[in-house]
């Protein structure tokens, strides 16, 4: 069995040497290079497609949640862990929402560790308890109701009371778009305008 290639950024070199150290001793997990910032992690993981990504929650140049976007983007395929010592941060549901396929804390013991990188290797998204404990509910209720991450997006920025041209400007996306997404995400929801379609998402326990 051909090991899973990681890629680990953070700009203390201590927590990279000391990751590198700890997933070299699984056989299953393989190290394929490291980045301190996320300019240089993005370049790199754009080069390199590891299988997963292991990503500080605070970077010197870049926030979490726009590194997070850039590597979905350049690496589809790729699984980003968020990786931080502070489990009550924002930018961690911030991280999650972008695309993030999981967080865990620092102070993790090296098993832990292991183990739980190999459940997003396997597809699942995990969310250690500690950390913003509604995140990985919500994850799971997503999960339940079909939407995807786009289509959430979309839908909770119009539970903000934002209109499709607002949308459209804080997400990047056409107008047309963010009405096809809004419409999806009604149809997935068994709602017939927005008003009940959010109503619906809360009560799912999403917004």
């Amino acid at each position: 069995m051909t090991p899973a290639s990681v890629f680990v950024v953070d700009d203390h070199p201590v927590v990279r040497d000391g990751v590198t150290l700890l997933l070299r001793s699984d056989p299953c997990l393989t190290v394929v290079g490291s980045a301190e910032s996320g300019r240089l992690a993005i370049e790199r993981v754009a080069s390199l497609a590891p299988d997963l990504i292991l990503l500080d929650l605070r970077l010197p140049d870049m926030l979490a949640p726009e590194v997070v976007t850039e590597l979905r983007r350049v690496h589809p395929d790729g699984k980003i862990v968020v990786f931080t010592a502070h489990g009550d941060h924002q930018g961690v549901l911030a991280a999650l929402e972008s695309g993030a396929h999981g967080c865990l804390l620092k102070d993790a013991a090296g098993a832990q560790l292991v183990t739980e990188l190999r459940r997003v290797l396997r597809g699942e998204r995990v969310v250690d308890p500690r950390i913003l404990p509604d995140a990985g509910q919500r994850s799971d209720a997503l999960a339940r109701s079909g939407l995807t991450r786009r289509e959430y997006e979309v839908l909770r920025l119009a539970a903000q009371g934002q209109t499709n041209p607002e949308i459209a400007e804080s997400t990047g996306l056409a107008r047309n778009t963010v009405k096809t997404y809004l419409q999806s995400a009604l149809h997935k929801l068994g709602a017939r305008n927005r008003v009940e379609a959010i109503g619906k998402a809360s009560e799912a326990g999403l917004l």
